[in-house]
């Protein structure tokens, strides 16, 4: 008898390029698989074509050429509103800028995060108050963003992210506009969801940052130049 099946990475991009106006290639010719549960680190510099990425990763663009699958799904072989469908099960996002409703209290702005799931008002705020409670966060329901220190803003911005329990979250510089405690109290909490099964993709510039993922994907001219971190070996992509 023939063992369980495995199931295929979460993230596969086959020979991806993206292209702007103008002739700027982004991504060029990017070949990459996240499996279910890693941790990943893409890491560049400003205009290395790190965004763009994750972009692509987010199926918040689609490839020029090459294709994308999420979860199994062809990227190009979906309607908008299936892509749309795709992201809100699979997806959860969380940038560098908080976007947290001013005047609101965070358990209602992490609520919203599932606002066009078809769940009740109800259940909507006993998720968002464990989904807070998961980020550190049980004791400031109430409280509204001025409240909060900018570390506290950004889990709360990961709990509303997390709160459909999405299989990839995919993190934008989420450290880029706090001090070093704060991030160090939010990849933590990034490293806390990993465990428990959430597969993370964060772009960064930081280097320290980077090195505490399991895994960097190092990009430059929208190339994979190495790729460390597989199974404990580095792999040059390019010289």
């Amino acid at each position: 008898m023939s063992g369980p099946q495995r199931r295929p990475p979460l993230v596969v991009l086959e020979d991806v390029t993206r292209e702007y106006p103008g002739g700027v290639r982004a991504v060029a010719g990017v070949t990459l698989a996240i499996e279910r549960g890693d941790a990943v680190a893409i890491v560049g510099r400003s205009g290395s074509g790190k965004s763009s990425l994750l972009n692509l990763i987010g199926t918040l663009d689609r490839p020029t050429t090459g294709r994308v699958h999420i979860d199994g799904c062809s990227v190009a072989d979906l309607t908008d509103r299936q892509l749309s469908a795709l992201r809100a099960r699979t997806i959860g996002f969380v940038f560098q800028q908080f976007h947290l409703t001013p005047g609101v209290p965070i358990s209602e702005a992490v609520a919203d995060g599932l606002l066009y799931a078809g769940v009740g008002v109800r259940d909507r705020r006993r998720r968002a108050a464990e989904s807070l409670q998961r980020v550190g966060l049980g004791h400031r329901l109430h409280h509204r963003p001025h409240e909060l220190s900018g570390g506290e803003q950004q889990r709360a911005a990961i709990a509303r992210a997390v709160i459909g329990n999405p299989a990839l979250l995919l993190a934008d510089e989420p450290t880029g506009n706090l001090d070093s405690a704060s991030g160090a109290a939010v990849m933590e909490v990034l490293g806390q969801l990993n465990d428990s099964g959430t597969t993370i993709v964060l772009i960064t510039h930081d280097r320290e940052v980077a090195t505490r993922l399991h895994r960097q994907v190092e990009i430059a001219d929208g190339v994979v130049r190495a790729d460390r971190g597989v199974a404990g070996v580095e792999t040059e992509v390019i010289a």
